[in-house]
């Protein structure tokens, strides 16, 4: 696209003099020589002296969160996600690649689900719930999969989560489908500049439910729940089939006391995650969830709904000191509210949150997804 088109797309030459952007922004908070002001003038600054280049070189282009902090509150709502976004396909393009995370092995699993390999994606629903090929409902299992092996050490399994979930559909009358065919949804291709990889995933992703059959896709994840509402029908029109998260899907059931929920004890607070929250405006389902559970106590951190800071990193890469003080500062104020429970309703939170806990001998605090303390107070 070019430098020139990028920004007069997202209106950055609007930026101004405020610094709310960089007084918002997670990363700028513990890591000054970072801000979303002065990198905007830098590439701008660039691009005038025919160095575009060399802006492509700047590594603050893959430092952003993406969490969406800034645009909440910039008075020119500049669109500096989109902004990077698009820097990152022409950074990419050049040859500059982030830091990327777990010597990129997501990023391997992504371009080889992009060859058409043959995956066992399903196995964990064996003896777990009732599925079938095909029909009305299909339940998107995402890259949980493939986290359980690479955060073993974590002592968690965030394919739990699916297990959770399949049960809790199964127990309002609902067999959805699953597929091994399925893959990722290409939402951190995307945001880390490969947007031809992500077309390809999105591609067979919608071709997949179409031949499925399935009129409602429920999403366990944040992210793929994102990508498939907005980013898929901004590149292959509208979708023929409606887009739910799971919070969304089974909350009327709890509202009314359809659910029978059993008492829990402890105190929580609970994490918005940055997909969930600012970008998709899904604040009070997860919360009415929360305190429909007997016997839970919920308090909010001082930063919470479109105000919450971001887990501290995205998209498997740049995982660094940085990302640690951010998780760890968010974990002290989690701490702050007398909680004894974070309350995750993102697999990437709970993963991030419980290895910045593995490494402090100063921090104790459980990290728990949403859908364990549902399953847990629904006994299934």
């Amino acid at each position: 696209m070019g430098i020139k088109e990028i920004t007069d797309k997202t209106k950055v030459f609007y930026c101004g003099e405020c610094g709310v952007c960089s007084g918002s922004c997670p990363v700028s908070r513990v890591f000054p020589d970072y801000s979303p002001k002065l990198l905007v003038g830098k590439i701008l600054f660039s691009a005038d002296l025919g160095m575009e280049d060399e802006a492509l070189k700047d590594p603050d282009i893959w430092r952003c969160l993406t969490c969406g902090l800034c645009i909440q509150r910039c008075p020119q709502k500049v669109d500096y996600q989109e902004f990077i976004r698009g820097m990152r396909e022409e950074s990419l393009a050049a040859g500059n690649k982030p830091d990327y995370a777990h010597h990129a092995i997501f990023q391997s699993i992504m371009e080889i689900q992009n060859l058409g390999v043959h995956q066992r994606k399903t196995a964990w629903a064996e003896g777990t719930g009732k599925v079938v090929k095909e029909g009305e409902h299909y339940f998107f299992t995402g890259c949980l999969p493939f986290f359980n092996p690479v955060f073993k050490d974590l002592n968690i399994s965030p394919l739990d989560i699916a297990r959770n979930m399949l049960k809790i559909i199964n127990k309002i009358g609902i067999e959805p489908v699953i597929s091994d065919d399925e893959r990722c949804c290409g939402h951190d291709m995307m945001w880390n500049g490969d947007l031809e990889g992500f077309k390809k995933l999105a591609a067979f992703n919608i071709e997949l439910i179409r031949q499925k059959g399935s009129k409602k896709v429920i999403f366990s994840c944040p992210e793929g729940y994102l990508i498939f509402k907005k980013y898929y029908p901004l590149y292959f029109g509208e979708l023929d089939f409606e887009v739910i998260h799971f919070y969304d899907f089974i909350s009327d059931r709890v509202k009314t006391g359809e659910f029978k929920l059993s008492p829990l004890e402890g105190k929580v607070t609970y994490q918005d995650p940055c997909r969930l929250g600012r970008f998709s405006g899904i604040y009070e389902t997860p919360r009415e969830i929360i305190a429909s559970i007997p016997g839970l106590t919920f308090v909010e951190m001082e930063r919470s709904r479109e105000n919450a800071v971001c887990c501290g990193t995205t998209g498997w890469t740049g995982c660094s000191t940085i990302s640690k003080q951010i998780q760890t500062d968010r974990l002290n104020e989690a701490k702050a509210t007398g909680a004894d429970t974070l309350i995750t309703a993102c697999p990437k939170c709970q993963i991030h949150f419980t290895c910045a806990l593995t490494g402090s001998s100063d921090l104790k605090m459980e990290v728990k997804d949403l859908s364990d303390l549902l399953a847990t107070a629904l006994g299934v």
